[in-house]
Protein backbone atom coordinates (compact mmCIF):
# COMPACT_ATOMS: atom_id res chain seq x y z
CA UNK A 1 0.00 0.00 0.00
CA UNK A 2 1.54 3.11 -1.16
CA UNK A 3 1.05 5.20 2.02
CA UNK A 4 4.63 6.41 2.79
CA UNK A 5 3.46 10.19 2.01
CA UNK A 6 5.06 12.64 4.27
CA UNK A 7 2.33 14.91 6.05
CA UNK A 8 -0.16 11.72 5.94
CA UNK A 9 -2.22 11.15 9.04
CA UNK A 10 -3.49 7.80 9.91
CA UNK A 11 -4.02 6.02 13.44
CA UNK A 12 -1.23 3.60 12.85
CA UNK A 13 1.34 6.34 12.70
CA UNK A 14 -0.72 9.29 14.53
CA UNK A 15 -1.58 8.53 18.06
CA UNK A 16 -5.12 9.00 19.01
CA UNK A 17 -4.16 11.49 21.77
CA UNK A 18 -2.15 13.28 19.41
CA UNK A 19 -5.38 13.76 17.00
CA UNK A 20 -7.46 14.74 20.04
CA UNK A 21 -5.40 17.45 20.86
CA UNK A 22 -4.91 18.42 16.72
CA UNK A 23 -8.40 18.36 16.46
CA UNK A 24 -8.46 20.56 19.26
CA UNK A 25 -6.34 23.23 18.10
CA UNK A 26 -8.34 23.28 14.84
CA UNK A 27 -11.56 23.99 16.64
CA UNK A 28 -10.48 26.57 19.12
CA UNK A 29 -8.07 28.39 16.26
CA UNK A 30 -9.88 28.71 13.63
CA UNK A 31 -13.33 29.38 13.95
CA UNK A 32 -16.45 29.85 17.03
CA UNK A 33 -17.53 26.25 16.79
CA UNK A 34 -20.81 25.65 18.31
CA UNK A 35 -22.24 29.27 16.66
CA UNK A 36 -21.03 27.65 13.21
CA UNK A 37 -21.64 24.35 13.39
CA UNK A 38 -25.04 23.36 15.11
CA UNK A 39 -26.76 20.78 12.95
CA UNK A 40 -24.44 20.04 9.94
CA UNK A 41 -20.83 19.98 9.06
CA UNK A 42 -20.00 20.94 5.86
CA UNK A 43 -16.36 20.95 4.29
CA UNK A 44 -14.55 21.40 0.98
CA UNK A 45 -11.31 21.67 -0.76
CA UNK A 46 -9.66 21.50 -4.04
CA UNK A 47 -7.64 18.35 -5.12
CA UNK A 48 -5.46 18.54 -7.97
CA UNK A 49 -6.66 15.19 -9.89
CA UNK A 50 -9.39 14.65 -12.29
CA UNK A 51 -13.10 14.77 -11.54
CA UNK A 52 -13.44 11.56 -13.32
CA UNK A 53 -10.90 10.08 -11.14
CA UNK A 54 -11.62 11.64 -8.13
CA UNK A 55 -14.88 10.05 -8.38
CA UNK A 56 -14.00 6.82 -9.13
CA UNK A 57 -11.96 6.40 -5.97
CA UNK A 58 -14.55 7.93 -3.50
CA UNK A 59 -17.14 5.74 -4.94
CA UNK A 60 -14.99 2.76 -4.04
CA UNK A 61 -16.26 2.03 -0.70
CA UNK A 62 -12.97 -0.02 0.64
CA UNK A 63 -10.57 3.11 -0.20
CA UNK A 64 -12.39 4.41 3.04
CA UNK A 65 -9.51 2.40 4.97
CA UNK A 66 -7.00 4.54 3.65
CA UNK A 67 -7.72 8.03 3.88
CA UNK A 68 -10.11 7.94 6.69
CA UNK A 69 -9.14 7.81 10.14
CA UNK A 70 -9.73 5.65 11.66
CA UNK A 71 -12.15 2.93 9.40
CA UNK A 72 -9.86 -0.32 8.85
CA UNK A 73 -9.89 -3.93 7.83
CA UNK A 74 -12.92 -3.89 5.25
CA UNK A 75 -14.63 -6.95 4.61
CA UNK A 76 -18.02 -7.81 2.81
CA UNK A 77 -20.84 -8.36 5.00
CA UNK A 78 -23.47 -10.74 3.08
CA UNK A 79 -24.22 -8.23 0.18
CA UNK A 80 -23.05 -7.42 -2.60
CA UNK A 81 -22.35 -3.78 -1.52
CA UNK A 82 -22.77 -3.74 2.21
CA UNK A 83 -18.95 -3.49 3.83
CA UNK A 84 -18.10 -4.05 7.67
CA UNK A 85 -15.27 -2.18 8.84
CA UNK A 86 -13.44 -2.12 12.05
CA UNK A 87 -14.05 2.02 13.26
CA UNK A 88 -10.88 2.31 15.68
CA UNK A 89 -11.83 5.07 17.55
CA UNK A 90 -14.49 3.10 18.97
CA UNK A 91 -11.92 0.45 19.50
CA UNK A 92 -13.48 -3.20 17.98
CA UNK A 93 -16.96 -1.25 17.00
CA UNK A 94 -17.45 -2.25 13.85
CA UNK A 95 -18.98 0.41 11.46
CA UNK A 96 -21.75 -0.78 8.41
CA UNK A 97 -21.08 1.17 4.92
CA UNK A 98 -22.75 0.83 2.00
CA UNK A 99 -21.60 3.38 -1.07
CA UNK A 100 -24.66 5.33 -3.34
CA UNK A 101 -22.65 6.57 -6.30
CA UNK A 102 -24.01 8.42 -8.65
CA UNK A 103 -20.70 8.51 -11.78
CA UNK A 104 -23.44 11.31 -13.91
CA UNK A 105 -23.88 13.54 -10.66
CA UNK A 106 -20.51 12.97 -9.36
CA UNK A 107 -21.77 12.40 -6.14
CA UNK A 108 -20.87 9.67 -3.60
CA UNK A 109 -23.05 8.93 -0.59
CA UNK A 110 -21.86 6.33 2.40
CA UNK A 111 -24.92 5.17 4.27
CA UNK A 112 -22.99 3.62 7.73
CA UNK A 113 -24.25 2.62 11.02
CA UNK A 114 -22.17 2.15 14.04
CA UNK A 115 -22.90 -1.66 15.66
CA UNK A 116 -25.66 -3.11 13.76
CA UNK A 117 -25.91 -3.00 9.36
CA UNK A 118 -29.80 -3.07 9.87
CA UNK A 119 -30.62 0.50 9.80
CA UNK A 120 -27.33 2.78 8.22
CA UNK A 121 -28.06 6.42 9.56
CA UNK A 122 -25.16 8.13 9.40
CA UNK A 123 -25.13 9.75 5.70
CA UNK A 124 -22.01 10.87 4.28
CA UNK A 125 -22.80 13.75 1.56
CA UNK A 126 -20.45 13.90 -1.08
CA UNK A 127 -19.98 15.65 -4.34
CA UNK A 128 -17.14 15.83 -6.60
CA UNK A 129 -17.51 18.98 -8.87
CA UNK A 130 -14.65 19.97 -11.59
CA UNK A 131 -12.29 22.37 -10.99
CA UNK A 132 -12.73 23.68 -14.23
CA UNK A 133 -16.29 24.89 -14.27
CA UNK A 134 -15.83 26.73 -10.48
CA UNK A 135 -12.29 27.37 -10.63
CA UNK A 136 -11.30 28.07 -13.85
CA UNK A 137 -8.21 25.01 -13.38
CA UNK A 138 -7.95 21.27 -13.60
CA UNK A 139 -8.80 19.01 -10.45
CA UNK A 140 -11.84 18.39 -8.61
CA UNK A 141 -13.59 20.32 -5.60
CA UNK A 142 -14.77 18.15 -3.58
CA UNK A 143 -17.66 19.30 -1.10
CA UNK A 144 -18.53 17.19 1.84
CA UNK A 145 -21.69 17.81 4.24
CA UNK A 146 -23.19 15.29 6.81
CA UNK A 147 -25.99 16.06 8.73
CA UNK A 148 -26.73 16.06 12.71
CA UNK A 149 -29.22 12.92 12.73
CA UNK A 150 -30.89 12.67 16.41
CA UNK A 151 -29.04 9.09 16.49
CA UNK A 152 -25.80 11.29 17.50
CA UNK A 153 -27.22 12.30 20.66
CA UNK A 154 -28.82 8.90 21.44
CA UNK A 155 -27.83 5.76 20.69
CA UNK A 156 -30.44 4.25 19.65
CA UNK A 157 -29.54 0.42 19.47
CA UNK A 158 -27.09 -0.02 22.76
CA UNK A 159 -27.99 -3.33 23.07
CA UNK A 160 -26.08 -3.74 19.67
CA UNK A 161 -22.86 -1.99 21.35
CA UNK A 162 -19.44 -3.56 22.40
CA UNK A 163 -19.01 -4.74 25.55
CA UNK A 164 -17.52 -2.57 27.96
CA UNK A 165 -17.38 0.53 25.01
CA UNK A 166 -18.16 4.04 27.68
CA UNK A 167 -17.99 6.27 23.90
CA UNK A 168 -20.63 6.90 20.80
CA UNK A 169 -19.83 8.50 17.93
CA UNK A 170 -22.45 10.45 18.90
CA UNK A 171 -20.22 12.01 21.09
CA UNK A 172 -17.46 13.66 18.59
CA UNK A 173 -20.13 15.44 16.48
CA UNK A 174 -18.05 18.78 18.05
CA UNK A 175 -14.74 18.07 16.58
CA UNK A 176 -16.21 16.28 13.32
CA UNK A 177 -14.97 19.47 11.35
CA UNK A 178 -11.70 19.08 12.98
CA UNK A 179 -11.49 15.16 12.31
CA UNK A 180 -12.91 15.47 8.56
CA UNK A 181 -10.63 17.61 7.93
CA UNK A 182 -7.64 15.90 8.57
CA UNK A 183 -9.63 13.25 6.56
CA UNK A 184 -9.95 15.18 3.50
CA UNK A 185 -6.53 16.01 3.52
CA UNK A 186 -5.45 12.97 3.49
CA UNK A 187 -8.06 12.32 0.42
CA UNK A 188 -5.89 15.02 -0.80
CA UNK A 189 -2.43 13.62 -0.55
CA UNK A 190 -2.79 10.37 -1.78
CA UNK A 191 -5.15 10.81 -4.97
CA UNK A 192 -2.42 13.92 -5.65
CA UNK A 193 0.25 12.03 -4.84
CA UNK A 194 -0.82 8.94 -6.94
CA UNK A 195 -2.11 11.67 -10.09
CA UNK A 196 1.32 13.35 -10.16
CA UNK A 197 3.14 9.92 -10.21
CA UNK A 198 0.76 8.44 -12.86
CA UNK A 199 0.12 5.62 -10.57
CA UNK A 200 -3.52 4.16 -10.56
CA UNK A 201 -5.98 6.33 -8.74
CA UNK A 202 -7.32 2.74 -6.64
CA UNK A 203 -3.40 2.34 -5.61
CA UNK A 204 -2.37 -1.42 -5.12
CA UNK A 205 -5.35 -4.20 -4.19
CA UNK A 206 -3.33 -4.67 -0.78
CA UNK A 207 -6.77 -3.39 1.13
CA UNK A 208 -8.64 -6.74 0.55
CA UNK A 209 -12.64 -7.07 1.10
CA UNK A 210 -13.38 -10.90 -0.15
CA UNK A 211 -14.34 -12.04 3.07
CA UNK A 212 -17.61 -12.48 3.86
CA UNK A 213 -18.24 -12.18 7.52
CA UNK A 214 -22.24 -13.16 7.72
Amino acid sequence: MDLAIEGLRRVENFHKNEMQNLCLELTHSVYPHDQIYGDYCPIQGYINCPPEDTFQYLADTKKLAEWTYSLRNPMLHGEPDLYRFTDQIGGTTPCFCRTVANREALTVDYHCAWDQPDHLWMIYLMRVVPAQLVLDKPGSVVLWVNCHHPFYTRNPYPETAVPGRNFWVGDAWPMFYAGHTVELQNLKLILEHRHAHGLPVLGTPAVAASEVTA
